[in-house]
């Protein structure tokens, strides 16, 4: 192997080839690229040229309507975020879709709690405290009375025949609770690009078992129920159920209509998989493409109060608290409000503690881990790219690298090369802990060089190029900050 410009020497040990590296033209190459094209550094790569292009389609969160948002949502949430973010930064163009369980004997439970007790004056002061309330009072009266039961049986069959008076009640029920998941969706800097629902494909599902009816694919079993049977065999010893034998569509039913390509929630993997083989059987072959993230559960997440039912307790705990932190901190500075900085890298933390293992893996939740300002955590990133913003607030031109060649700078720059390498496998597995550890490892990195390579005392020269490596380290941790659903703080 022969030596050249870039490669100053070659060297064989036991078992290993080593390669020494021109670090001065390591320095400018990666320099002079991160300077003229911040954003595009790693996601333009050479590397990740076959994953550019092309339309995804991401559903996710997709909580139920008529309900306060549950903490046990935030992780499909942050999730899909991730996923979507990480197709953008690759050249995808992405489709958000929040697919809400908007559909369901649910709502005749809830339309029959609402027409014997609701009330329209609390459905504008209190909304979704008054839908709840109600929603828990009919299930109660439900499990020890026919008549509760039966009228809700009867308020869903109404649904499903599009009768104008129950329809009304149940647009109304969606518009008051779409309308506050917007509020929480904002506070966690996640959008959609559109709100759909069972309800949106609940007409074309007489279509659908039409479709399978053709195919010899629909079956009536002795209780008078419709299935698909997924057993390969012909003997029903596996099958999906898509109708009930009153008549009425199941939830999967209604998931036949539209065509995801990335859902996320780790108790449906039984429900995707007969999903993607239904909708093979059918021709439809886009469902070889479909895949489902799924994801495990979150252990003692709480409160001060107790045990956390809804996510804005959560976000409100995570504020509290890293606003308590900071004004105990001694290293944090005046900040203009500091109320939305807190949110923001107490949401930081709570995305980090979340990403940091595989996604299948379930996890104990630790508040004063999750918040702690030292060690792998969200604080910790955003405690790095805040005190990398007091000096490096521009891009700086690299005009001489050469002072770069000390060991601690040539570290940063070899971790900075490997930023296509962990898109790629981001990518491949869909999985957000590659990218949080590569920035929490930078983090590391920059910390120690930030001692070591001090800029104040330094000649011109040799602070200028501190100050572009710096700058370079600033915009990777921001870019990688924003994938993973991170908003970098400026100021902390």
């Amino acid at each position: 192997m022969k030596r050249g410009a870039v490669v100053e020497e070659v060297s064989a040990g036991r078992g290993v080839i080593h390669f020494r590296l021109n670090r001065p033209i390591l320095a400018q190459k990666l320099l002079e690229q991160l300077c003229s094209e911040p954003d595009g550094f790693g996601v333009k790569s050479e590397l990740l040229r076959h994953l550019q292009g092309g339309r995804t389609l991401v559903e996710f969160s997709s909580p139920n309507i008529a309900k306060k948002f549950h903490a046990g949502h935030l992780r499909s949430t942050i999730i899909g975020n991730f996923i979507a973010n990480l197709k953008k930064a690759l050249g995808n163009e992405v489709i958000r879709v929040n697919y809400l369980g908007d559909w369901g004997m649910q709502f005749g439970l809830l339309g029959a709690g609402f027409e014997r007790s609701g009330s329209q004056e609390k459905l504008r002061t209190q909304p979704l405290e008054h839908l709840f309330e109600v929603y828990v009072q009919v299930n109660r009266e439900a499990e020890c009375d026919e008549s509760v039961r039966s009228a809700a049986a009867e308020f869903f069959r109404r649904l499903e025949r599009g009768e104008d008076q129950a329809l009304a009640l149940w647009r109304q029920f969606r518009e008051i609770t779409v309308d506050e998941y917007k509020r929480i969706y904002q506070r966690l800097g996640v959008h959609f690009d559109h709100y759909s629902g069972e309800a949106f494909h609940q007409h074309q599902t007489q279509n659908v078992l039409d479709e399978l009816m053709t195919r010899g694919l629909l079956k009536t079993t002795e209780k008078g129920t419709a299935v698909v049977d997924l057993s390969g065999a012909g003997d029903l010893s596996s099958y999906a159920t898509l109708v009930r034998s009153d008549g009425t569509s199941l939830y999967i039913t209604r998931c036949l209509s539209p065509p995801s390509l990335f859902k996320t929630d780790k108790s449906q993997t039984v429900h995707f998989r007969q999903l993607f083989h239904i909708l093979l059987a059918m021709g439809h072959q886009w469902a070889e493409r479909c895949v489902h993230v799924a994801f495990g559960l979150v252990q003692g997440m709480s409160t001060r109060r107790g045990e956390v039912v809804f996510l804005e307790d959560v976000l409100e705990e995570a504020r509290s608290r890293m606003l308590n932190n900071m004004r105990q901190s001694s290293t944090s500075k005046e900040l203009e409000e500091p109320e939305q900085t807190a949110e923001r890298v107490g949401i930081s933390a709570l995305i980090v503690q979340d990403f940091r293992g595989p996604l299948m893996s379930d996890y104990k939740f630790d508040w004063d881990k999750v918040l702690q300002a030292h060690g792998d955590t969200g604080v910790f990133l955003q405690y790095t790219h805040a005190r990398l913003c007091r000096h490096a607030r521009e891009t700086y031109s690299c005009c001489d690298v050469s002072p770069l060649v000390d060991s601690r700078s040539v570290s940063v720059l070899q971790h900075l090369l490997r930023y296509d390498e962990v898109l790629l496998q981001s990518a491949n597995e869909l999985q957000p802990r590659h990218l949080v550890n590569f920035l929490l490892t930078l983090s590391h990195l920059v910390a120690v060089a930030h001692r070591e390579l001090p800029v104040k005392g330094s000649s011109a020269a040799v602070a200028q190029a501190r100050l572009c490596l710096f700058s370079a380290v600033r915009s990777v941790l921001a870019n990688g900050m924003r994938i993973l659903g991170i908003t970098p703080v400026e100021k902390m």
